[in-house]
């Protein structure tokens, strides 16, 4: 029974990052947490890897708020400097 539920570490991260996504099985979040009790590398891992997906998905909000676009005078002037570069 014990080893179907034993998994390997490059397993254990696979199945962590398909759990954020929620596309992670029950099946497959029982062997993940079967790993932790006796990987604490594969712990921290999930544990940071969370944290920056939530600092991502701060960031990525706040950079939807803003215009990041260049205006048509920066463009131009931009165009410009090329054109000298070129010559």
């Amino acid at each position: 029974m014990f080893k179907k539920l034993k998994i390997t570490c490059d397993e254990a991260t696979t199945i962590c990052d398909k759990s954020q996504y929620k596309e992670a099985s029950l099946f497959e979040l029982i062997k993940l947490n079967f790993h932790f009790i006796g990987c604490k590398i594969c712990r921290l891992y999930t544990k940071q890897n969370s944290k920056m997906s939530g600092l991502f998905k701060i960031k990525s909000l706040d950079c939807k708020d803003k215009n990041n676009c260049m205006s048509k005078a920066d463009k131009e002037a931009l165009k410009k400097q090329f054109e000298e570069i070129k010559r």
